[in-house]
Formats: C-alpha cells, structure tokens, sequence
C-alpha cells in the first residue's frame, strides 16, 4: 500500500513483482517453468491521485506497445487508486463489477458511516466476505512478515530518494559549469541557500 506514490512508483511496482514472480521455487527434477504460478502485485495508492485519467483501476502486463501483442505471461501489476473511489460509493452493490466492489471495500472498510454498504459487500460478493474473514484472522506471524516487508520498502524507498536527490543536484551543478559559471560561483550559490 502507498499513501502518496513517489515518482518511481512504477518502477517500484516492477521490482516487486519481480521478486514476487522470481521468488517462486522450480528448482527440481519434476519442475519446468510451466510450474511457476500467476503472480499480481496489487498496489493500493490511498491519499494522491497517481495516474492523470479519472480511472481507479488498472492492469498492466508485458506487450509489444508497438504491434499491441501481449507477451501472455504470468506476472501482473493491477493498482487502484482510493482517491478516485467516491463516486463508486454511490452506486448500489448490484450495480457495481467487481474492480469497484473491491475498491470500494478497501477503501470505506474502516468508515463507520459506510458500515452498511461494506456489509452488503460481504453478503453479495463471496471474495471479499473471504477477505473480510481472514482480516480477522491475521497471525502474528504474518503481521510480522508485513511489518518486516514494510521495512524493507521503506529502506528501498529511502535509499531510491537519497540516489535520486543526489543525481539531481550532480546534474544541476554539470549544467551550471556548462553554462558556463565558475565552480567558486556555484559554491557561494550553494553557500547562501
């Protein structure tokens, strides 16, 4: 889950799924690559809006942009966006698909004031009552597991921010050695700010 997505968020979603989809054992006399199973990473972005268009969900895979042939594997990144939800609520349960049945339930599950609208999810929707079961379940185990998957992103995220900072600032001093200021300018610049 992202509270407000960085820019590199997609590149983040990649490297996840990828550890998700390579993470997955066929080692082994009996095993091929037939044996490696469908993995999404599914990222739920909360408070800021991250793509421009007015859509919460979407799915992306591998495909040729150019001839639109999808690669047909097995690894998906499926991000929906909280932000974009409110109009959903609205809606009647029976009239929503599935992508705004489950938007909807991440999204207003700890609302006290949509309690009856989550309820009639768990009644209709079998996935989600499923889900709202095992929320109730979790272990300690797994929650460890998360917090220790949360630290890690964090770690990975920082450090991404840290290299990313530091190449903007190299970049903007190259730019200003060729535009031609000396390095005593740029230092006393640098120096006053």
């Amino acid at each position: 889950m992202s509270l407000n997505p960085d820019a590199f968020e997609p590149v983040r979603l990649e490297f996840h799924a990828g550890k998700l989809f390579t993470g997955q054992d066929i080692r082994g006399r009996d095993k091929t690559y037939d044996d490696l199973q469908e993995t999404y990473q599914i990222a739920i972005l909360v408070k800021e809006r991250f793509f421009p268009d007015e859509d919460f969900f979407h799915g992306f895979e591998y495909y040729d942009p150019r001839r639109r042939i999808s690669l047909g594997g097995r690894s998906r990144i499926v991000t929906i966006e909280l932000s974009k939800v409110e109009r959903v609520i609205e809606k009647p349960v029976s009239a929503m698909n599935g992508a705004e049945q489950w938007a909807v339930f991440f999204r207003y599950l700890t609302d006290r004031t949509k309690r009856q609208k989550i309820n009639e999810l768990v009644e209709q929707e079998e996935g989600i009552a499923m889900a709202s079961r095992e929320l109730l379940r979790i272990s300690k185990d797994e929650v460890e597991r998360a917090r220790l998957m949360s630290e890690y992103k964090y770690a990975v995220d920082t450090q991404s921010k840290i290299v990313q900072a530091k190449r903007e600032g190299r970049k903007e001093i190259v730019d200003m050695l060729k535009s031609g200021r000396s390095p005593e300018e740029i230092i006393r610049d640098f120096n006053s700010t």
